[in-house]
């Protein structure tokens, strides 16, 4: 069984504890980064062997696997948050791995600036995407901690808050906390957009304001394409197909046809955690997108644009729900183009004014195995009545045409 002794220590040199000192030696092959390194390496034994923490990690674990003996690793503050003892374990499930935490870095910002944490959520962007920030903002947590890295820094971060109009929060930014260049800021997203901040930092967030959006966003509150601002899926039929599409229990969301986006980001605003991929042929559509997210906070929807039935759907996440808010005529061969890449569970719903889509609709089912689990008809003041359709499969696996 491989045994792995992980210790979190500070950005400092450290005093062990007298258990630490005991296994530290008893055992000759240590490993870390190259700042733990410098930060231990006198209190390490004259003979000891050091393994670097370091790209590739294919070589890193290469090298625990040949040792057949215990190792001691070093990692930065608790290494069970967000740290180095979670990569072992999801890499060894069956070592044996003892850890001895530090503080985290986010614990001595919140400390250093006298915050009270009762409330703190941290996510990381650490070599990681956008997602569990954009996530956090959208739900507006009270305080929110953020470990960033070199590319998504504290400077980028408040400009892509602000791009979205998360002007509500105030920024608080440790750098090198511990060591030498130790300094701590408290600014507004203004002033920390145009900060250049020392590379070894991370943050916090604190809502100062809650930022209002409406449950059902008003029709004239979004951008519409221009000359025609009837074209947008109207307010209390958007609401009845987010039902429809069982958004709450989505993982996996495909707007196909998002015009100016209204569906996508209701989707997103009452379901944060889900990936939308929204497609659309006209090209002004893109930037109509944008500017609504923009509007109404909505990070993290991923515009696909040109013709759908040249997308190569294979590239993306296989959909829990589809909604169909756009054709162009062709919605029996919509069915044949998506079949390949649905699963059994995906729901498909379509907002329909003409008898003849309706008919499309169904027609498209037969051929995919599906049946209409849900109908309804909608009139929206003086515009057309509305039906919208919601399909499930009928088989356990689907029907490839």
């Amino acid at each position: 069984m491989m045994i792995f002794y992980v210790i979190g220590i500070a950005n400092k040199p450290s005093d062990f504890i007298e258990a630490q000192q005991q296994y530290m030696s008893k055992i000759n092959v240590f490993s870390g980064g190259k700042r733990h390194y410098e930060l231990v390496k006198k209190s390490l034994p004259q003979d000891h062997q050091w393994i670097p923490i370091q790209s590739p990690m294919e070589k890193v674990f290469e090298a625990y696997e040949e040792t057949n003996q215990p190792i001691v690793v070093f990692a930065s503050g608790n290494p069970l948050f967000y740290g180095f003892s979670n990569t072992l374990q999801n890499k060894y499930p069956n070592a044996q791995i003892i850890t001895t935490p530090y503080f985290s870095a986010i614990q001595l910002l919140a400390n250093a600036m006298s915050i009270n944490s009762n409330s703190l959520q941290t996510i990381s962007v650490h070599g990681r995407t956008w997602q569990a920030l954009d996530t956090i903002l959208m739900q507006q947590k009270e305080l929110i901690g953020v470990l960033t890295d070199t590319k998504k820094t504290p400077a980028r971060i408040a400009k892509r808050m602000l791009d979205y109009g998360y002007d509500n929060y105030k920024m608080y930014v440790g750098e090198d906390i511990e060591g030498a260049q130790e300094k701590f800021y408290e600014l507004s997203l203004e002033e920390a957009s145009v900060t250049e901040f020392y590379p070894l930092n991370c943050m916090l967030l604190k809502k100062e304001s809650h930022r209002h959006i409406d449950f059902g966003i008003q029709d004239q509150d979004f951008v519409g394409l221009p000359n025609r601002p009837k074209m947008i899926t109207k307010m209390p039929v958007r609401l009845t197909t987010l039902h429809f599409l069982d958004i709450l229990k989505t993982e996996t969301f495909w707007d196909i046809g998002f015009c100016t986006g209204s569906v996508s980001i209701e989707a997103k605003l009452r379901n944060p955690n889900i990936d939308v991929i929204s497609f659309e042929k006209r090209p002004e559509c893109k930037d109509i997108l944008l500017e609504n997210q923009k509007r109404f906070g909505i990070l993290g929807i991923e515009a696909v644009m040109g013709d759908f039935f040249e997308q190569d759907l294979s590239r993306f996440p296989t959909p829990d729900t589809i909604f169909i808010g756009g054709h162009g005529g062709k919605l029996e061969a919509l069915f044949i183009k998506i079949a390949p890449f649905i699963h059994p569970q995906t729901t498909i719903v379509i907002n329909a004014v003409q008898e003849s889509s309706i008919q499309a609709f169904k027609a498209g089912c037969k051929h995919i195995a599906y049946n209409i689990a849900e109908e309804c008809i909608i009139a929206v003041d003086q515009h057309n009545p509305i039906t919208i359709l919601k399909a499930k499969s009928n088989k356990t696996t689907i029907k490839t045409p």
